[in-house]
């Protein structure tokens, strides 16, 4: 009597998957700063490391964080709750960033 080897199972394919910003509960608010209109996205926790803020302004226009209305900034886990919140957060750092650095909303037209 041959041996018969019984056939290997078919396995599917394991996707590797490394954790995403998704993943967590991502806050999404409007707010407007010195007349400008801003989308924050938070992130808490992201990578299950860091806590995740994405500021964009409407027209890109600049902020005393970004010259191209575009930020995405990453700090220590806690430190957005740690402030009051995804608004109070990106509030008093865009006040303190325009402190420091002179900054106003006065844009030079090149047209």
């Amino acid at each position: 009597m041959a041996f018969k080897s019984p056939k290997p199972k078919k396995e599917l394919p394991r996707k590797r998957r490394l954790p995403d910003m998704e993943d967590k509960s991502m806050e999404q608010h409007a707010i407007a700063w010195r007349g400008v209109e801003i989308e924050i996205t938070f992130t808490p926790d992201a990578f299950g490391m860091v806590d995740h803020i994405e500021l964009r302004t409407a027209n890109k226009e600049p902020l005393p964080v970004t010259e191209t209305g575009y930020r995405s900034h990453f700090m220590s886990r806690g430190a957005v709750a740690h402030h009051g919140g995804a608004v109070a957060f990106v509030t008093a750092w865009l006040d303190h960033e325009a402190e420091r650095i002179g900054w106003n909303n006065d844009q030079l037209s090149l047209f």
